[in-house]
């Protein structure tokens, strides 16, 4: 017996149309209908390329009407999405791809080209499955690593080209002195070679401060935002941190702050600075040590404080969560569990929150806003966030992904009861 099935669709996105004005070739218009948002009304969704064309009642809409001259323009796909959320699609603002399923393999972990390639994309295409159209993972470079994991996500990210959009944070370990001159250099080659942002843990450096008026140093010649690793537990060197970085805002970004205290909060609100959280286990690959969750409250201080606060995952089956998962939902699922935020908080955590971190512009499920979506098989958010695994994914206007879950019973229940949780 089939729990949730993936909804039913017409032809695929391309065929029947020879007129194609989307750059990553596929037809122009997609019709979603029955689909139910988060305020309860069902409608019907046009795409038109990679933007939102309409959105109206039921039945209302269908394909474009005739183009000028006589052309026509026809549905290259029509989709049924009941008993399905639609939502923004989330995204992805804080992953380590280059370290993805590395706690099931020797230790180091092969470093070759192909591994590396191989395990940033399955790591993209993981988080994607999932929903997140939008990523960008945190990448090691010089010492002994040079460029070459800079490379291999460069090179995933091209080959994810139309399914996914992926940033890569070029993280060098040391900057200042003598000792962070290779840092320094390979952090400009970096930003040159395609970098999206400058990044790193200032704590693991001899001089903190130190090593963020170089990293800002290098943002501005790139024009390129920051995006930082710290616990944030050191009040007097948080406050210097965020003295220098302020400048820069809204382009700095700063996480996981797992181990913020008293105060902490409002000298981030006052600085102006993005955090990223990670639920999942508080750390990360990028901090050194044994990560800690987030102590309670933490959130909810945060968003109190005025902090503009999105969530990501942190670690895919790494080292530092070799259980972490790539699931945005999940991370929005965590943070309204444990009290901190409403559903529709947590969500906009993982979703529009967390594109503003990538530099991305916002959506909504409504005309002329980007074609970014994801439909997942509930009737409210709260039953998706609780468990929402039938999921369909769209980016750039276009059907990337689905997922179907099956769920069956043995047949020795007397009782008749439904087999699925039907919407509705």
């Amino acid at each position: 017996m089939t729990a949730d099935s993936a909804p039913a669709e017409g032809p695929h996105p391309g065929e029947g149309s020879s007129k194609n004005p989307n750059p990553l070739g596929h037809g122009p218009v997609l019709l979603l209908v029955n689909a139910r948002l988060t305020d309860g009304r069902v409608v019907d969704v046009r795409i038109s390329g990679d933007r939102i064309q309409a959105v109206g009642t039921t039945g209302s809409l269908g394909p474009l009407p005739a183009a000028p001259g006589g052309g026509t323009s026809t549905t290259g796909a029509r989709i049924d999405l009941g008993g399905y959320l639609l939502l923004p699609a989330p995204a992805e603002p804080h992953a380590h791809y280059d370290v993805a399923f590395s706690a099931a393999l020797p230790t180091p972990p092969p470093e070759t080209p192909a591994d590396l390639i191989r395990r940033v994309t399955e790591g993209a295409l993981t988080a994607l499955g999932y929903g997140a159209t939008a990523q960008r993972t945190h990448v090691r470079i010089g010492d002994v690593h040079g460029l070459r994991r800079l490379e291999a996500v460069l090179t995933a990210r091209q080959a994810l080209r139309g399914l996914a959009e992926l940033q890569a944070v070029a993280m060098p370990r040391l900057l200042t002195g003598r000792a962070g001159a290779d840092g320094r250099a390979q952090l400009r080659d970096a930003l040159k070679l395609g970098a999206a942002a400058a990044g790193g843990c200032p704590d693991l450096d001899p001089d903190p401060l130190g090593y963020v008026q170089v990293l800002l140093e290098a943002a501005r010649e790139a024009d390129c935002p920051v995006d930082l690793h710290t616990r944030g537990g050191d009040p007097a060197q948080l406050a210097r941190l965020a003295s220098v970085l302020a400048p820069l805002r809204p382009r700095v970004t700063v996480g996981p702050v797992s181990a913020l205290t008293d105060g902490g909060a409002t000298v981030l609100a006052g600085a102006g600075l993005r955090v990223v959280c990670l639920p999942q286990n508080g750390g990360c690959v990028g901090l050194e040590g044994q990560p800690g969750p987030l102590r309670p409250f933490l959130v909810r201080e945060l968003t109190e404080a005025g902090v503009q606060l999105a969530a990501g995952a942190g670690g895919l089956r790494d080292l530092a969560n070799p259980v972490g998962r790539a699931d945005p939902l999940e991370a929005a699922y965590l943070l309204a569990a444990g009290g901190g935020l409403s559903p529709e908080a947590a969500y906009e955590a993982v979703a529009n929150r967390a594109r503003a971190v990538l530099g991305l512009p916002p959506v909504r499920v409504d005309a002329g806003f980007p074609a970014e979506l994801l439909a997942v098989r509930g009737d409210s958010l709260a039953g998706a966030l609780a468990g929402g695994h039938s999921r369909l994914v769209i980016h750039s206007g276009r059907v990337v992904s689905r997922t179907s879950a099956v769920r069956e019973f043995a047949d020795t229940v007397a009782l008749a009861l439904p087999r699925q949780n039907t919407p509705g």
